[in-house]
């Protein structure tokens, strides 16, 4: 493995290379936590005696030795003169630990002695003593004879990580098997020793030792001490209490502490008294990261160190601490281990974070192709941003798609069809991964071009000398960026290498604030600057993204105004294939979906947000969300402790705080609660607005489905059209997707009293053409119970009930179904209905290859009139296909906002009211809620009503303006981005200083029961600045659009906006 060089002065001091400024960007000492001398605090010292752990007891250890010595006499297969004086080396002077002796018996004992003495001779019989190799494995499953466990055994060189042979893939295994997949009701726990003395007299290579056991802890309850930690006595493996020492168990103690009360690893380094070894002892929470154990090992090799002996704890409070004893490796060129252990320690954090790291795994052969911990992070950074955002499309494309009209359904289509092949072949992982590895120079410059920007500046404290992160770096002096991009252009291999690397500089041109170097972290967080996005894939630019990286995981945030708001998904991959699809097509779910948001989010003051977690297959998505929640609260808050948070550089300009609004979404709906409560424990004041769909009880969260928020605003829809067309409800029937166990669905049932059909949902179809028995299904809908609950006995004989699972139903027509799975999945092109209205299904069920399966035989829709329900069951071009038909449709943005609308006010009731108000207002009192409470949710139901049925009136009169010419399609995405036009100009306008107007809006815009509980002055004097801005200027745009229509004129505008000012 390459290892970095020191270079020496002349008066044998460390020489920085480089000028000032790099030496100074590149030390980075002051990273290290509080305790590792780092920061201008002394180094703990311990005395030897008190170090660790106390060496094993093992009294009849000199019986046990005469028992090998009997066996392996017996044998015969070494001679009787040498047995003696084998076994006691063995015993006596190798220095192995006397927990090897107790745990093997005396026969596992002779074999490994006699294995040794084979592996003795096999060497001498090729005159080459590096020939002699030990390779011994023993593992006892759970349920056999003995302790559950592991031993390894094998010959090793201090401060080398082998590719191949002995010991290559021990801690890999150790990690895999028994580490990684701890719990604190089944964890393990591991001692590692490497032998003191060399094999024999003449070959001087060393054993390692490995020992691997269950743990047993403490039936008992965990006892706490008076401050409220837990004391680690009560929570600690019998093992580990019967070794470890006084000084241990503080250490500790204090280090499970500090873990408890944060995310991240606690890293901390001691110093032993009279020796240059260092102790390195990490905590972090249990499951935390994968591959770490095995990844430090790496660390410590890559700066020219070994370890003497390790172990890894387990307590079953959920808390992992790991231990090493670090020394140099003699006569190495490394530098000091005085100055390498800090960057050992500030680099783990960043491991912690990437254990598994392809760009930190480096030729042992050539000691300039490997990257320090901190230039392989920023590499894997840019292997994932390049996956997401090299130029896939290019002019090809381009003239492609201004040749083909996107109107026609079939060139759309094509249009679709290439831009996802070339987004599959033109950059592959693989490749980019390949481009990277290829040009370490070129990325270590790229590196330092980042660097530059986002290290902090060294506090007054760090008076340490620069060492370990420009050693690495000493043959380059920093760049300009445009110097850069010429030397790139030069020496790529090739065009497509070109543009990969030129990929990773353009992330360093739009990264805005990053916590890369912060101390503890569980995952890298960049807050970019869209820009760079092509106008070609994506024609409106967003205000703001996150861009997430964990070990399992990756994921963006995009927002379209700086107050946004808007779900966090988890995709959940089912296997390999569908994940490498998922991973093509993240970033732009996560851009259609945010767009789709701010579309919706147009009379409220929040603009469209959308979070994407994309987790690996085999991950575990709830720890990937925290991830990703607490990397972007990294960004969101302010560090001020040192050695834990520190301070970032934020190169954006910006003096007020960035506040980002969370709310539910797929596989995230359960996490909304966590996700607050940990922003509160981060010391974030906005913890209470910071998700939406919190638990009620809990947390004053509103939850829409109890209160049908989103089905209201669909419900305006469905009763404009009745009276707009004389329809008497009773009297429609009605088809709907989503069924009695949804949030839609089911008040969707509650809410109607028409003659439905047919319901599809998760458990199959349902259908009755003479109109599905409605108390039946009010029955299921209070009860939230899917379809397959449904009484077949109320049936009407034509009516039938298909379940998933079925196979060769048979309907009362005598048709056969063969498979219920593939019925359920198509049969919302075979029901005839007249209203359609999609409360469930997935996105673009209906679209331009599929749409004319809506038509009958005789080429008549099969729907008169749909209102979506559900988000993007249509795709826009099928929606104009069946405008073009004669069906009367109300599209997904305009229609279901209602929830949008409900979350927008649970946020305001957050952000207006304090810890104590909101505690005893919003949060529920033994189950009740409060009497502001229920007021409160009365206020945004009728929120709600008002603004979609203003909507709907605004796009049915511009819809009969244009004389139907123009699809009501058309004009809610006109409307949308008239509003949030208009909105935007508002907002930056100096209407907002006229205080008469702003006051009176503000009275109107906000909900009656905050304003009179709290006061209108109070709610003025807390609501952040931009909050207020878009609050004010949301509800002009809204009401001066929905009154005087969308082609009013200046001088409406002035007349709506003086009468606000009376």
């Amino acid at each position: 493995m390459a290892t970095p060089v020191a270079s020496a002065s002349s008066n044998g001091g460390l020489q920085p290379p480089h000028p000032a400024q790099v030496a100074k960007l590149l030390s980075g000492d002051h990273f290290a936590n509080g305790n590792s001398g780092s920061n201008g605090v002394s180094t703990p010292r311990l005395r030897k005696d008190t170090i660790g752990y106390k060496s094993s007891p093992f009294p009849l250890k000199a019986t046990q030795q005469g028992e090998v010595v009997k066996i392996l006499s017996e044998t015969g297969f070494m001679p009787p003169e040498l047995v003696s004086g084998e076994v006691d080396w063995f015993y006596n002077h190798l220095g192995i630990d006397n927990a090897y002796f107790l745990a093997e018996n005396p026969d596992a004992i002779a074999d490994h002695i006699l294995a040794l003495y084979s592996a003795k001779l096999l060497a001498y019989t090729k005159h080459d003593p590096n020939q002699l190799v030990i390779d011994l494995e023993k593992i006892t499953p759970e349920g056999e004879a003995g302790k559950e466990g592991a031993v390894w055994i094998h010959t090793s060189q201090p401060g080398v990580t082998v590719k191949t042979g002995p010991g290559a893939s021990v801690e890999k295994q150790i990690d895999n098997l028994y580490l990684d997949n701890s719990t604190p009701e089944k964890a393990y726990r591991l001692e590692t020793y490497r032998s003191s003395g060399a094999i024999s007299s003449t070959i001087s290579q060393q054993l390692r030792c490995y020992f691997v056991a269950r743990c047993s802890f403490p039936t008992s309850a965990p006892v706490k001490s008076a401050n409220g930690n837990v004391d680690i006595r009560s929570v600690s493996d019998a093992s580990f209490i019967e070794k470890a020492s006084d000084a241990t168990l503080d250490i500790y103690q204090e280090i499970m502490d500090e873990v408890s009360r944060r995310d991240g690893p606690v890293i901390e380094m001691f110093e032993i008294e009279d020796s240059r070894e260092r102790r390195v002892v990490i905590g972090y929470k249990m499951g935390g990261t994968k591959r770490f154990f095995s990844a430090l090992s790496d660390l410590y090799h890559f700066y020219g160190l070994y370890s003497a002996r390790k172990y890894v704890e387990q307590f079953s409070n959920g808390i992992t601490i790991i231990s090493m004893y670090l020394n140099p490796v003699p006569n190495s060129r490394a530098p000091p281990i005085e100055h390498s252990i800090h960057q050992i320690v500030r680099e783990t954090s960043l491991l912690y974070c990437l254990p598994n790291n392809p760009f930190f795994a480096v030729a042992e052969d050539d000691e300039n192709a490997g990257h320090a911990v901190q230039e392989a992070t920023y590499a894997y950074a840019g292997w994932i941003f390049a996956q997401h955002f090299c130029n896939r499309l290019g002019s090809a494309y381009l003239a492609l798609k201004n040749v083909l009209d996107e109107s026609n359904p079939s060139h759309a289509e094509v249009v679709n069809k290439i831009k996802t092949r070339f987004r599959e072949e033109t950059f592959t992982r693989e490749n980019i991964r390949e481009v990277i590895q290829a040009h370490p120079e070129l990325v270590r410059m790229l590196y330092i071009n980042f660097a530059m920007v986002h290290y902090p500046a060294p506090d007054e404290a760090s008076q340490l000398t620069p060492t370990l992160s420009f050693q690495r770096l000493k043959t380059e002096v920093p760049v300009t960026t445009e110097e850069l991009h010429a030397i790139i252009r030069k020496k790529a291999q090739n065009l497509h290498a070109f543009q990969i690397l030129e990929a990773l500089l353009v992330f360093n041109k739009h990264v805005l604030k990053c916590n890369f170097y912060q101390p503890t972290k569980v995952a890298l967080s960049f807050r970019l600057d869209p820009s760079f996005l092509p106008d070609i894939e994506y024609p409106k630019k967003p205000f703001g993204m996150f861009f997430v990286i964990g070990p399992d995981f990756r994921g963006f945030h995009v927002r379209f105004r700086d107050v946004a708001r808007g779900g966090i998904r988890v995709i959940r991959s089912r296997g390999k294939e569908n994940y490498n699809s998922n991973v093509r097509t993240l970033f732009d779910e996560n851009y259609a979906l945010a767009a789709t948001q701010n579309l919706k989010n147009k009379d409220i003051p929040e603009g469209g947000a959308k979070g994407t977690i994309l987790p690996e297959v085999d991950a575990n998505y709830r720890q990937c969300f925290e991830k990703y929640v607490d990397a972007i609260i990294d960004l969101l808050i302010p560090g001020r402790t040192p050695g834990i948070k520190g301070p970032i550089v934020d190169v954006s300009g910006r003096q007020d705080p960035e506040i980002l609004f969370f709310g539910p979404d797929e596989n995230t709906a359960d996490l909304m609660d966590w996700a607050a409560e940990h922003a509160r424990a981060r010391g974030a004041s906005w913890w209470k607005s910071f998700t939406t769909g919190k638990s009620a009880e809990k947390l004053g969260g509103i939850p829409h489905d109890v209160y049908g928020m989103t089905s209201l605003s669909v419900r305006q829809y469905i009763l404009g059209i009745l009276k707009a067309h004389g329809l008497n409800e009773k009297d429609v029937t009605k088809f709907q997707t989503g069924g009695p166990d949804g949030d839609l669905g089911s008040n969707e049932i509650l809410l109607s009293k028409d003659k439905t059909v047919a319901i599809i949902d998760g458990s199959g179809v349902l259908y009755d053409p003479a109109g599905l028995d409605r108390p039946e299904l009010i029955r299921l809908a209070k009860a939230r119970k899917p379809i397959n609950f449904f009484d077949k006995a109320k049936l009407g004989p034509e009516g039938y009930q298909v379940l998933v699972d079925e196979q060769d139903v048979k309907l009362p027509s005598g048709e056969v179904i063969p498979d219920g799975t593939e019925f359920r999945n198509n049969f919302h092109f075979r029901v005839k209905a007249d209203l359609f209205v999609p409360c469930g299904g997935r996105p673009e069920a209906v679209n331009i290859s599929n749409v004319a399966q809506l038509l009958d035989s005789e080429g008549k829709p099969n729907f008169k009139y749909v209102v979506e329900g559900a988000n993007l069951f249509f795709t826009q071009t099928s929606r104009f296909w069946l405008e073009k038909k004669g069906v009367v449709l109300f599209k997904d943005s305009s229609t279901n906002k209602g929830g949008v609308t409900s979350s927008s006010l649970e946020v305001l009731a957050g952000l207006g009211q304090n810890d104590e108000e909101y505690i005893n207002n919003m949060i529920f009192k033994d189950g009740k809620p409060s009497h502001f409470y229920q007021s409160y949710v009365k206020d945004i139901q009728s929120k709600i009503c008002e603004n979609a049925a203003a909507e709907y009136h605004c796009i049915t009169k511009e819809w009969h303006r244009n004389n139907g010419t123009k699809s009501r399609t058309t004009i809610s995405d006109e409307l949308s981005s008239t509003l949030n036009n208009l909105q935007h100009e508002l907002e930056i306008s100096d209407l907002y200083e006229n205080i008469q107007s702003r006051k009176n809006v503000l009275r109107r815009a906000m909900p009656k029961t905050l304003v009179d509980t709290i006061g209108l002055e109070t709610l003025m004097e807390r609501l952040p600045e931009q909050y207020q801005r878009a609050v004010w200027s949301a509800w002009v745009s809204s009401n001066y659009i929905y009154a005087c229509s969308m082609q009013a004129s200046n001088v409406d505008f002035f007349h709506f906006f003086s009468k606000l000012s009376q």
